[in-house]
């Protein structure tokens, strides 16, 4: 690979890191070029992409960015490392490096750690709490449950009563 096709791949891969807020890293070696091909039409099929790239390159297009990542360093970016990127969902390649590993029987893909929204997370303990994680759109509409039960609980209370009140009402006014 030249020079330039070195800065090439930089860029691009410093432009897909600040596309996406959500990425994963991953080491699949030891993986048959099956199992491979299986890992990467899984992540197709979920709309996330997996790709391979060298440390170093990936540690120079990181660095490149606002946020610091230097935390990654040597423990993450060692060996062979595989990128998952995710646009929507922070939680899907934690969930689907899981589901991967039962359906295979296999501890592989290693998740190496994760860039969530600029939150780092090292080391493969790391996956069970990834795979807890909401993702925004479940966070949303975990709010707007909660915004909307108190409005339902009124509603549901004022029509099951609503004989109860109508005759309430009608007492007072003949007591007066």
């Amino acid at each position: 690979m030249t020079k330039q096709e070195k800065t090439q791949v930089i860029s691009q891969l410093a432009e897909r890191f600040t596309e996406n807020s959500n990425f994963y890293f991953a080491d699949a070696s030891g993986l048959t070029v099956g199992q491979i091909n299986d890992f990467r039409q899984l992540c197709f099929e979920r709309g996330v992409e997996y790709n391979v790239y060298k440390n170093t390159l990936i540690k120079k297009a990181l660095e490149t960015l606002d946020t610091d990542y230097s935390s990654f360093g040597d423990t993450v970016l060692k060996g062979f490392t595989g990128i998952i990127f995710s646009k929507e969902s922070g939680n899907l390649p934690a969930k689907l490096i899981k589901e991967f590993r039962k359906a295979k029987s296999s501890e592989k893909p290693i998740f190496k750690g994760a860039s969530i929204d600029t939150d780092l997370f090292i080391g493969n303990d790391q996956l069970d709490a990834l795979t807890k994680l909401k993702s925004k759109f479940e966070l949303i509409g975990d709010v707007i449950m909660l915004l909307q039960s108190p409005a339902k609980n009124v509603v549901s209370a004022l029509q099951s009563g609503q004989n109860n009140l109508t005759g309430i009402l009608k007492t007072l006014a003949e007591r007066e």
